[in-house]
């Protein structure tokens, strides 16, 4: 089983993107992600913006994790 985290970008690279986890950033690559902007939401899995998603889905998906693991 593969898990996607949501993120947010808080700044662009050339194909890549500073993204906030919550307690962690990390550089990770953006380069098949169309009109990635900061502030916009991406599903990541293994290093990699699989996809834009919306806030709320992406906050919806943060309260879930939240409620099965502490470290979120």
């Amino acid at each position: 089983m593969c898990v996607a985290i949501p993120a947010k970008v808080i700044e662009l690279y050339e194909g890549e993107s500073l993204v906030d986890f919550g307690k962690i950033k990390k550089r990770i690559n953006t380069f098949f992600i169309e009109d990635i902007k900061v502030g916009d939401y991406v599903l990541v899995h293994a290093g990699c913006a699989m996809e834009k998603i919306s806030e709320e889905y992406a906050k919806e998906t943060l309260e879930i994790f939240k409620m099965i693991c502490k470290e979120f």
